[in-house]
């Protein structure tokens, strides 16, 4: 039989018993994940070292391999995360409202799982962990497919994760791993309606986009992020200096990296030299607009397609604009509806900026960077939403549910 259809059904079996699972055998379970990680944090990096240098061999960028790359550090990380989850309340059975008809019927809305949840992504292994983590806390089954990029590594995850869930008592088939990395595989997984009740597509634009196109499973469209930095002409240059750095530089392969920054013609000529002194030392190749260019000859000229771009690396446009209101019409053009953050100490530019951005997360006076599940309390995250049907932002356990209404009578005929 079929690899995909296989294990599908196994997970559609898996599922509906993994909604009756209690939480303390789900939190067990979280536990022993956790321990599993750390107890065979040396064949998981034997087994990402192999694909770290296949994929130096094919002539993957810094940034790609950057999302390959484990180590001890990250492994400790993932293993934190489930213990963060293991924590949390359990969303499963939460009365969400209840309330009496004039006709005596009592209804309930209570939170369920959303089934079996299919999660396509590419080269980073910690989305592994991360969603079976969530699905499972949340009472669903789940389908991971990863890129051939880190088959290895997803492959030795799964399997330390799954026999130390299993072990105790998670039902058999609620994790699992399509080993098959083919885009034949990953189209069977589209047609699956039959099977899966969403799919999450983790990645960069053509994965996003080919799987919300194709897929006849209901999606949740996640992950591109050209992210915006705008500095008003009353913020605290220094602060903004830093934010702006590390919004950029600390990571600058994640979504939640900023790719563009604005800044208040008012503080240009003092504030850009500053920052620009800080992003070229950490390597960073600037692109401005004209104006952009009157302060520093040396930055590239612009262009329509980088203001648009999500660089996923040490690239940055830069423009010079007007003020509040030019700066959130080019951010609501051309950015991905996924993080933006202002530094000001206006706070009616601030709340100008909040209500008018169209975004997942909006920040004053803090780093983009912060707009992950971890670092919003969630745990993990099974990805960042930027669509707004069901899920919006870093999605936890409660995005990881639908709900079913519980009706009570006494005989109610209509």
């Amino acid at each position: 039989m079929n690899e995909v259809i296989e294990k599908a059904k196994a997970a559609k079996f898996a599922s509906r018993k993994m909604g009756l699972v209690p939480p303390k055998i789900k939190n067990a379970a979280l536990s022993a994940m956790a321990d599993a990680l750390l107890d065979n944090a040396k064949d998981i990096l034997a087994s990402n070292s192999i694909d770290l240098e296949a994929g130096d061999k094919k002539g993957l960028s810094k940034s790609i391999l950057d999302r390959l790359m484990l180590d001890g550090k990250r492994i400790k990380a993932m293993a934190d995360g489930l213990l963060i989850v293991k924590n949390l309340p359990d969303p499963i059975g939460e009365i969400m409202a209840e309330w009496r008809r004039p006709n005596g019927l009592k209804i309930k809305k209570v939170k369920v799982p959303l089934g079996v949840i299919g999660i396509i992504y590419e080269a980073r292994p910690n989305v592994t962990v991360d969603s079976a983590a969530l699905c499972l806390k949340a009472g669903n089954a789940v389908i991971l497919r990863g890129g051939s990029d880190a088959i290895n590594s997803n492959i030795m995850l799964t399997k330390v994760i799954r026999e130390a869930a299993y072990k105790m008592g998670i039902p058999d088939g609620s994790i699992q791993l399509i080993e098959d990395t083919s885009r034949i595989a990953a189209e069977d997984l589209m047609g699956l309606r039959e099977y899966l009740d969403v799919l999450i597509p983790r990645g960069g634009k053509h994965l996003i986009q080919t799987v919300v196109q194709k897929s006849k499973v209901p999606t949740i469209e996640t992950g591109e992020g050209n992210c915006h930095a705008y500095v008003e002409k009353t913020a605290d240059q220094k602060m903004a200096v830093e934010i702006v750095v590390n919004a950029k530089c600390s990571r600058p392969s994640v979504c939640n990296a900023i790719e563009t920054l604005l800044v208040d013609e008012a503080i240009a000529h003092k504030f850009l030299p500053m920052v620009f002194k800080l992003l070229k030392e950490a390597g960073v190749e600037l692109r401005g607009n004209e104006r952009v260019r009157e302060i520093d000859k040396t930055v590239k000229l612009a262009t329509e397609e980088d203001w648009a771009t999500e660089y996923l690396s040490l690239i940055m446009a830069v423009k010079v604009v007007k003020g509040v209101e030019e700066a959130v019409d080019h951010i609501n053009k051309y950015g991905t509806r996924h993080s933006e953050t202002i530094i000001t100490k206006d706070k009616k530019a601030a709340g100008y900026f909040t209500d008018n951005i169209d975004a997942a997360a909006v920040f004053t006076n803090a780093s983009t960077r912060f707009t992950d599940g971890y670092e919003f309390g969630f745990g993990a995250e099974i990805g960042i939403s930027t669509q707004k049907l069901h899920a919006r932002g870093p999605m936890g356990l409660n995005e990881l549910t639908s709900y079913k209404y519980i009706i009570n009578g006494t005989g109610q005929v209509r």
